[in-house]
């Protein structure tokens, strides 16, 4: 029975599943504040550019199949997005109205950042409105088997450089304003704390950190920016260069059209060869590193 079963609802960002959501999914981002059709505009041109969508939900609910097999039969994996259908609001309806009292909720990003995870967490709270008793993994960026599967991961994209040994590795993540640096924000170390491990797996030597995919906003936000760092190497004479976009854990238009498409332009102009790592999407180590801080928040709350 569903009451005797643990929900576990993975939570992501959300995306237009056609290019006619692009202005509603955009209005739900900006909390309702007027869209330029200027960015508009843009915005479509970019889901265009990757194939008239975004994929982020077949691929989280990829992602939540793998880890509910993982976890076995005293849980039930479920899929909430914040920003578009199914909302986090809307799967814990589901979630109540199948019999679960309690629900372990995990971002599927590694790094935690009040702006970031916080938002999530203020929305499943919100959300269970008293009906669920709930726990959330804040992070899961330094675990084992995820630390292993982005190792992996560039180890493989390597292989398509001449020369390995001389290739830039760049590892970025989403940017954020600056602001959230003042109240001490763990999100900047935890980000490095996880390219440092994963450079150590790898005996890595000379890799760069930098942030991608800044909003359009007056506020200054984290860098510096991954396309100045290329450039800045590149100018140095590098001319190969491996992203490796730890923030990241499934495709979607950050890795579609920042990297795939902005910063591969940037490449050719430069005359350099980019790669990236292939995203992890349901790889299995990222689903064991997924079904282990669920299994360790359930037991820590005496539910298992």
């Amino acid at each position: 029975m569903a009451a005797d079963r643990v929900a576990v609802l993975l939570m992501a960002y959300g995306g237009p599943g056609s290019l006619d959501d692009v202005g509603p999914y955009l209005n739900d981002v900006r909390g309702g504040r007027p869209t330029s059709p200027e960015l508009l505009h843009e915005i479509r041109e970019r889901y265009a550019r990757i194939g008239g969508r975004s994929p982020i939900l077949e691929l989280t609910r990829a992602q939540a199949t793998a880890v509910g097999r993982a976890l076995g039969a005293g849980f039930q994996a479920y899929v909430g997005m914040r920003h578009w259908h199914p909302y986090i609001r809307e799967t814990l309806d589901e979630i109540a109205r199948a019999g679960h009292s309690r629900v372990v909720g995990v971002v599927m990003a590694p790094h935690y950042s009040a702006m970031s995870v916080g938002a999530y967490e203020k929305k499943l709270l919100e959300s269970a409105d008293g009906r669920l008793e709930t726990a959330l993994v804040r992070s899961w960026g330094d675990h084992p088997a995820f630390l292993e599967a982005v190792a992996e991961r560039i180890a493989q994209a390597l292989q398509r450089f001449s020369s390995p040994s001389t290739v830039q590795v760049i590892f970025t993540a989403h940017s954020l304003p600056e602001r959230i640096l003042a109240a001490g924000d763990p999100y900047p170390d935890e980000l490095r704390a996880t390219a440092e491990a994963v450079a150590k797996r790898l005996r890595l030597k000379g890799w760069r950190f930098a942030y991608q995919s800044a909003g359009a906003t007056g506020d200054p936000w984290l860098g510096p920016d991954a396309g100045d760092v290329i450039t800045e190497v590149a100018s140095q004479g590098r001319k190969t260069f491996l992203l490796v976009p730890i923030g990241f854990v499934c495709d979607h238009v950050e890795i579609l059209y920042d990297i795939d498409v902005a910063y591969r332009a940037l490449a050719e102009r430069l005359g350099v060869q980019l790669e990236r790592t292939a995203s992890l999407n349901d790889h299995d180590g990222l689903v064991a590193a997924v079904a282990d801080v669920v299994r360790t928040a359930a037991r820590a709350r005496g539910w298992t």
